[in-house]
Parts: structure tokens; sequence; C-alpha cells
């Protein structure tokens, strides 16, 4: 089937967060977090590695919603329910609609850390990818030394099916870097 026909909510809940798919004018939160939690995002995030207008990143959320609609990527922004404001950027990722398999990716604006935010939105697109999506695989990749992020599919019971040595360079040193691949299958 076109992946254009399939048919899945753009948006759901968790206990505490509202997750939807990015809408024009979502550019302004997504900056102010990324100026808030730039020193957090530059050893992980290529694009943390240079300064973006808030113009700039209207358009990269402008471009995440078409990719969104034509089912190319699905990013995913998430909120808080109670304030309404912006936590963090995830998304389903390197998408094979033949499968279907998902990688999800993640960061968070860093005054949300260390809450549990990120291991909830993460768990609810999990599910998200698994039951309304078909999704028969979905993994997380992320560098060996971000223990942080390595934290998320450890804590949700991903299986640690491999690391791939020298397999990248950091976006802010160009160091050799090793990359975990965690799993859920069904």
């Amino acid at each position: 089937m076109d992946p254009l026909l399939i048919e899945f909510p753009e948006e759901f809940t968790t206990e505490r967060l509202f997750i939807r798919m990015p809408r024009p004018g979502d550019g302004k939160v997504v900056y102010e977090a990324i100026e808030a939690s730039i020193d957090e995002l530059k050893p992980w995030m290529p694009f943390a590695q240079k300064s973006q207008s808030e113009e700039e990143v209207e358009v990269n959320i402008r471009n995440a919603h078409i990719a969104f609609l034509k089912r190319e990527d699905l990013r995913l922004l998430i909120f808080s329910k109670e304030t309404g404001e912006f936590v963090a950027s995830s998304g389903l990722h390197r998408m094979d609609w033949t499968v279907p398999k998902f990688e999800i990716g993640y960061w968070i604006d860093s005054r949300y850390s260390g809450k549990g935010y990120m291991t909830e939105a993460v768990q609810g697109i999990t599910d998200f990818a698994f039951k309304e999506l078909g999704a028969r695989r979905v993994e997380i990749r992320c560098n060996e030394k971000n223990i942080k992020s390595r934290a998320v599919p450890e804590r949700l019971g991903y299986k640690l099916e491999g690391i791939l040595f020298n397999d990248d360079l950091s976006p802010d040193t160009k160091e050799l870097r090793n990359t975990c691949i965690y799993a859920r299958t069904v």
C-alpha cells in the first residue's frame, strides 16, 4: 500500500504529555527550546552546531509538517498536558513502510530533563508505532557515550542488539564514535 493512503492519528496523549505532528507556527517554541538547550545538544545533534534564526527553525518545522503529510518522516512535538509548554522533539524516522519499521529519535528542552518526560514520550511513540502504524520493528540508535539517551531505551525494555564501532563522527569535535542499536520487535 502507498504510505500516502495510510490513515493514522496526527496526535495522541500519554499520562502527562500531548504529542502531535509539527504545525506551521511551532517554530517559535522549538527555537526557544534549542536556544535554552544548545550546550546540552551540541555534543550529540548536528543541527545544534550552527546558530539558527527563529525563521530558519520555522522553515524546518514547515518542511517537517509536509514530510509528515507525505509519510516520509514523522516528526512529533511533545507538549505538557498541564501547561501546554513545549517539552521535546521526537519522531519516527528512517522508515521502511514495507516491513514496516521505524527509528525513534529525540531531544529534550534541557529545562525539562530529569523529569521522566522523554521516557514517557518514547513509550507513547513506541506504542503508537506498533498499534497505529503496524510496526514490526522500532529502533533507537544513539551514541555510546550519550548516557542520558541510552537510559531511555534501557528503561523501556529495548534490547541492545549491537554496537557499531567507529560508525560516526561527533558533530562537535569530529572524533570517532560508536553507535548503540536498541530495538523492540513484535
